[in-house]
């Protein structure tokens, strides 16, 4: 591991974005009701309640290619995936009911990743295509595209005021403000290929990570790194923060899950276990339970203890993305098998 000083200074973008127009297939149990706001959701990371036995209730058939992306509404009412292997489909469902809620042709090839707004508003999503899409959620309308990377876009994160979305691809990292549907820094270019990113619970901090198995902590205020990890021996597959903040989790292609201090950038502890690629990691609300996703299925862990604690088997092939329910009461996982299963808390 070593601690880095100044990163590079950021080029501020001055081109507005075009927009291109994509069709949208909805089913009328979409018609999304005021009662669905983001404020309804009731915070429960202090809930003493742990995900400790998941049973699998629902199985979603409908993707052809491999499920790349999983994202839930802040209220839990709306699971959105995304499509992989050239399919460049958005799907919509009730994980709650187990229906199918609509789906749209949103890019022209892979999905990579998804992102909805804290209030539940807008829906980003990116893909292989090299453009990052904006859609609003309640209707389902496609609102935007920004175009500003070269090549293809892996991951997205959004602020927790919902003002700014972080970009990462093949070619670094963009800065983009949802609110006035424009760009608003590069904070590198070429450095190396990102395919991991997430935003500190305060929205102070950035972090990355990268083909080489890097981490980077930015200050968004400033666009500078702050510390710089040496933290695996290939691509950083998955990272999230705690829901307190304090704590950093990252997957790899190297089988490991590592814990650092967000502080110091010191590593608290690696997990071992997998057989493979750790594919996706999704931290639960609770703050206690990690989740993590390979070819031998689903591993939950105990975050505190470094515990495995269950492996959940759903999938006919490789595990490629988990993501929890805000609650935490809900776990939705996707496959290679083309599946998207959904798992809850009993």
């Amino acid at each position: 591991m070593r601690s880095a000083g100044k990163g590079r200074g950021k080029t501020v973008l001055l081109a507005l974005i075009a927009a291109v127009v994509l069709p949208v297939t909805i089913e009328k149990d979409l018609q999304i009701s005021s009662a669905y706001a983001a404020n309804q959701y009731t915070d429960k990371t202090s809930d003493s309640r742990s995900f400790t036995n998941p049973q699998l209730v629902y199985t979603f058939s409908e993707h052809t290619g491999t499920v790349k992306s999983l994202a839930f509404s802040p209220n839990g009412k709306i699971l959105v995936s995304g499509g992989g292997d050239n399919e460049g489909i958005i799907r919509f469902w009730n994980p709650i009911t187990g229906k199918k809620l609509g789906s749209t042709k949103a890019h022209q090839t892979s999905v990579k990743s998804l992102v909805i707004a804290p209030n539940g508003n807008t829906l980003a999503s990116c893909s292989s295509d090299n453009r990052i899409n904006l859609w609003n959620l309640k209707t389902l309308e496609f609102t935007r595209s920004f175009v500003g990377h070269m090549t293809q876009v892996l991951s997205l994160a959004i602020s927790p005021n919902g003002q700014v979305l972080a970009s990462g691809g093949l070619d670094g990292i963009r800065l983009w403000d949802l609110e006035q549907e424009r760009p608003l820094a590069t904070l590198v270019r070429f450095d190396n290929a990102i395919y991991s990113l997430t935003i500190s619970p305060d929205g102070q901090t950035l972090a990355s990570g990268d083909k080489r198995g890097v981490i980077k902590l930015w200050n968004l205020k400033t666009g500078e790194v702050t510390h710089q990890i040496d933290a695996h021996q290939d691509i950083v597959t998955g990272i999230s923060f705690t829901p307190n903040g304090e704590t950093l989790v990252s997957a790899s292609r190297d089988r490991t899950i590592k814990v650092w201090n967000v502080n110091t950038a010191e590593q608290i502890r690696t997990l071992e276990g997998h057989n493979n690629w750790v594919n996706a990691i999704a931290i639960n609300p609770d703050g206690r339970t990690l989740a993590s996703a390979g070819k031998d299925g689903i591993r939950l862990w105990d975050l505190t203890t470094g515990k495995l604690e269950k492996i959940l088997r759903g999938h006919k092939d490789w595990v490629s993305v988990v993501a929890f329910s805000p609650d935490g009461q809900t776990l939705a996982s996707g496959g290679f098998d083309q599946k998207v299963n959904i798992w809850r808390d009993r």
